[in-house]
């Protein structure tokens, strides 16, 4: 792959997986991340002093940063952005800036110096689901949280800026991902931490919401896939087709990191929470993309790296990592 791509967001968890994807695919790679809670260099420690790398600091929602980098690269990965339900819940602003403006700058860029962009979004965008059913592309969208529906304002004005400038710009709805990397204020770390640590389990109500998991490299396969083949306006699902409720999911962490299943703890629930999530990945695996790691052997793997790096988990929470 003998192109320069930007990733914004690329020392958080997803995008550093991205990261690790291009440049392993052999493309030149430029990340822009502001640095917050949720990104960190030690994310891309092992790209530091690559040929093909470069790290640059700086706000998405900053036209003086975006600009000239955008006009250095081929294309834009446009992975930035707020992501955590209940920091939308008890703050909607940061997640308004970053995720609307955020976007808004990224695309007035793409469209002065003619890049393509590829834009990440979630599955959230389309509010909760029937028992039974997977919603396509084709679906509305109808966001339930702060953070769900900044994101799809960001898709909105993707759309817009797609017809009315004719900017290249497409969509990934993805489901949710997990791994090694991933901020310890998510469920999967949350739980995997308490139970190596002997502390309860936080399970919100009665652990009976359910949501779709998918392998973090396999997530950015994905992320390559929609790069490499998406066309403009196109909307493309990540799915996984491996669902299970929050309550099964915090029991099988104990049994991996050995802890007893008494430890799994009954909390008050978010208000607003979505029940179920899934979604028809159809389009992505016409395009030739399938999961190649197992939900079961994924969530061995995570629990042992979250086992083995403490002290990367100890350096996220206290911030020291950045």
């Amino acid at each position: 792959m003998d192109e320069h791509v930007l990733v914004t967001g690329g020392a958080g968890f997803i995008g550093s997986h991205v990261v690790d994807a291009l440049l392993g695919a052999g493309a030149r790679v430029t990340v822009l991340d502001k640095l917050t809670y949720a990104g960190s260099l030690a994310n891309l420690a092992d790209h530091q002093g690559h040929e093909r790398f470069r790290f640059v600091r700086g706000d998405v929602a900053d036209p003086t940063v975006v600009e000239p980098l955008v006009a250095d690269v081929d294309r834009v990965l446009h992975a930035a952005g707020e992501t955590h339900v209940d920091r939308s819940i008890a703050g909607p602003a940061e997640f308004v800036v970053t995720n609307i403006v955020g976007a808004q700058v990224m695309l007035d860029a793409c469209r002065d110096h003619d890049r393509p962009m590829l834009m990440i979004s979630t599955d959230e965008v389309y509010g909760q689901n029937d028992p039974d059913g997977l919603f396509d592309e084709t679906a509305s969208m109808h966001p339930r949280s702060p953070y769900a529906a900044s994101k799809a304002g960001a898709e909105l004005l993707a759309r817009a800026y797609s017809i009315t400038y004719d900017l290249p710009v497409w969509v990934v709805r993805g489901t949710n991902a997990f791994g090694p990397r991933q901020n310890p204020e998510k469920a999967i770390p949350v739980f995997t931490m308490a139970a190596l640590e002997g502390r309860p389990l936080p399970v919100y109500a009665q652990g009976r919401q359910s949501r779709e998991w998918l392998y973090v490299t396999d997530w950015a396969a994905a992320c390559i896939v929609a790069l490499r083949q998406g066309k403009p306006g196109d909307v493309l699902n990540i799915g996984s087709g491996h669902e299970l409720t929050n309550l099964e999911l915090a029991r099988r962490i104990c049994r991996l990191a050995g802890a007893d299943e008494s430890l799994v703890s009954l909390v008050e629930d978010r208000p607003g929470h979505d029940l179920r999530y899934g979604v028809s990945g159809e389009r992505l695996r016409d395009l030739g993309w399938a999961p190649s790691v197992s939900f079961d052997e994924g969530l061995e793997r995570t629990v042992a790296w979250y086992g083995e790096n403490l002290a990367w988990v100890r350096d996220m929470r206290a911030g020291a990592a950045r």
